[in-house]
C-alpha cells in the first residue's frame, strides 16, 4: 500500500509540477513534442518507482518508419507506461476516464490521442474514423485489441475496430505480448507489487492493399503471435499457442 501511495502521489505531483508548464508551452507554441517526451519520461520513472523490471525482446522488429499499429494484450494499468517507453512516438486510443484528468487530459487531446467511449457504438465508430485519418497522415498508434484489462490475466477475445483502422489505413501491425503485468497491478486492486514484466515484439503483419475481407485472417494471425509470447497461465482456457 505504501508503494502504491508513493507511485500515485509521484504521478499526480509530476503532472502538476512538470505537466502544467509544458502544457502551457504546447498551447502557446502548438508544438506537442516536448510534453510528449516528458510524459514518456514520467511514465518510465513511475514504472521504476513501482519496482517493475522490464525485459524487452524483439525491439529490432520495430520499423524505422510508420505508420504502425502496435497491438498489445492488456493485463494491467501498468501496461501503457511499460510499453510506451519502448516505442518511438505513438498516439493512443484511450478510454475517456484518462481525458478527465486535469492537465493530462488536455495534453492528450493536444497531442492527438483519441478518446474511445466503449459505451457508445456511434462514438466508437467515430473514433476509429479519426484514427484512420491519423494513420494515413503517418502517425503510429498503440492499441489494446481486447478493449479492456483481463481480470485473470488470460487473453480475452479481440474487438474488431482496431483491425478495421489498421486495414483501412494500410498500416503495418506489430503484435506485442506483455506477460506478467497482472501480478504488478491486478484489475480492481489498489496495491502495486514489484516484479518482472516481459514485453515481446513480434514480426510485422502487413495490411497494405488488403480489404476488410482479410480482417478475420489478420485478427487470427495477430492473436496467434501474441499468444506465443504469453505464459501458459495467460492463455485462454483450451488455447494452444
Amino acid at each position: 500500500m505504501i508503494r502504491s501511495f508513493l507511485v500515485i502521489s509521484f504521478v499526480m505531483i509530476y503532472i502538476l509540477v512538470v505537466g502544467a508548464p509544458y502544457l502551457i508551452y504546447t498551447l502557446v507554441s502548438g508544438n506537442s513534442d516536448p510534453i510528449y517526451r516528458v510524459g514518456v519520461l514520467g511514465a518510465q520513472l513511475a514504472v521504476r518507482m513501482a519496482g517493475v523490471v522490464v525485459e524487452a525482446r524483439g525491439q529490432e522488429r520495430i520499423p524505422a518508419n510508420g505508420p504502425v499499429v502496435y497491438m498489445v494484450n492488456h493485463q494491467s494499468n501498468c501496461d501503457p507506461p511499460v510499453v510506451v517507453g519502448l516505442l518511438p512516438p505513438v498516439l493512443i486510443l484511450a478510454k475517456q476516464e484518462f481525458f478527465r484528468v486535469p492537465i493530462l487530459g488536455r495534453a492528450m487531446r493536444r497531442r492527438g490521442f483519441i478518446l474511445v467511449d466503449r459505451k457508445s457504438r456511434e462514438k466508437s465508430i467515430r473514433a476509429i474514423e479519426e484514427a484512420v485519418g491519423s494513420l494515413k497522415a503517418g502517425h503510429s498508434f498503440l492499441v489494446f485489441p481486447e478493449g479492456t484489462r483481463s481480470e485473470n490475466g488470460r487473453l480475452l477475445p479481440f474487438k474488431k475496430g482496431v483491425f478495421v483502422m489498421a486495414i483501412r489505413s494500410g498500416a503495418s501491425i506489430i503484435p506485442v505480448s506483455i506477460s506478467g503485468s497482472r501480478r504488478i497491478m491486478p484489475k480492481g486492486k489498489f496495491a502495486i507489487h514489484p516484479g518482472r514484466v516481459r514485453v515481446t515484439f513480434h514480426e510485422a503483419i502487413e495490411t497494405k492493399d488488403s480489404s476488410l475481407d482479410a480482417l478475420p485472417d489478420v485478427l487470427r494471425r495477430v492473436r496467434q503471435a501474441i499468444l506465443a509470447g504469453l505464459a501458459p497461465d495467460e492463455w485462454p482456457l483450451g488455447a494452444v499457442a
